[in-house]
């Protein structure tokens, strides 16, 4: 007797092809971070989609945060973390455990799970290559509208000058795919933290990238009332921060994924990574689930 497949199964691969085709031959940079980062079968599902767009023709790039792994050393240390509009504030201590966490346990641990589901993946930081060169970032703000801006020095701190992708694109050609720590060098050789969210806005412009995905911990950008939106287009920026409604550490997601799209990037998405194959539901289905970003003269490529 002939088995009938699942319900839907079908609909659903056919629903994705159009997607596998417009993508096909593309660049994907893909911010990593979140409680996708912890989970063991997130992170699990997290490589089997990297290696299933590899393997149907897309060149993922993977730039990872790694937040809750430094503020668990750092509380270990007796440390503790502070935070300004999202930035984490980096003296030289916490400049030494950020680059231990991020260039070794965590990039090395998002390699062998590649690996582990027979990709190829190779660990990179912004200093291999020369790959990401950066300089002290200072940081304007402002407690309440009463007071004049403050200028605050978060320490090694950097914001990205230059991206020198060749090292990439080398091992794309050859099949690896990229996973790359956001640690930058400076002029005089000196290492910088850098925001995940910004370096993967950065390499995704200087890689043209058909995509920039952003993995967070929630469904995507917000209304006022706590609706998502399922399409947010560039222009808003500026209104939804004066009006708070974008807030905190979205701000920077939100800075990061407009200058992409404005630069070069075709389009950006702010995503739940807990929800299991988030970046394949996101690119693959007509819904999507998150925040596509956009212009308001993109059409739908």
């Amino acid at each position: 007797m002939m088995r009938t497949p699942p319900p839907n199964i079908a609909d659903i691969l056919i629903e994705s092809l159009p997607y596998i085709q417009l993508f096909y031959g593309s660049t994907i940079v893909v911010k990593y971070g979140g409680h996708a980062m912890v989970d063991e079968e997130l992170k699990k599902d997290f490589a089997r989609d990297m290696v299933l767009l590899k393997y149907i023709g897309i060149n993922p790039v993977i730039v990872h945060g790694g937040g809750p792994q430094i503020n668990k050393v750092l509380d270990q240390m007796g440390m503790t973390p502070t935070f300004i509009r999202g930035m984490r504030v980096t003296d030289q201590s916490t400049m030494d455990v950020v680059e231990m966490v991020l260039g070794g346990r965590v990039n090395k641990s998002i390699v062998n799970q590649i690996n582990q589901q027979k990709g190829k993946a190779v660990g990179l930081t912004g200093k291999d290559g020369g790959l990401l060169i950066a300089r002290k970032m200072r940081i304007l703000h402002q407690s309440n509208d009463s007071k004049p801006p403050e200028i605050i020095d978060p320490g090694m701190v950097g914001e990205v000058l230059a991206v020198h992708p060749e090292i990439i694109h080398t091992l794309t050609q050859k099949g690896f795919i990229p996973v790359i720590a956001p640690v930058g060098v400076g002029a005089s050789g000196e290492t910088y933290n850098i925001n995940a969210d910004l370096v993967a806005s950065k390499i995704a412009q200087a890689l043209n990238a058909r995509r920039l995905i952003l993995l967070t911990d929630v469904d995507g950008v917000k209304n006022a009332n706590g609706e998502l939106l399922t399409t947010f287009y560039t222009d808003q920026l500026s209104e939804m921060i004066c009006q708070k409604v974008i807030l905190g550490g979205m701000i920077p997601k939100v800075e990061c994924a407009v200058e992409a799209i404005e630069t070069s990037v075709n389009k950006a998405h702010i995503i739940n990574g807990r929800i299991r194959h988030a970046v394949i539901l996101e690119l693959f289905t007509n819904k999507g689930i998150g925040t596509e970003i956009k212009r308001r003269s993109t059409k739908n490529e």
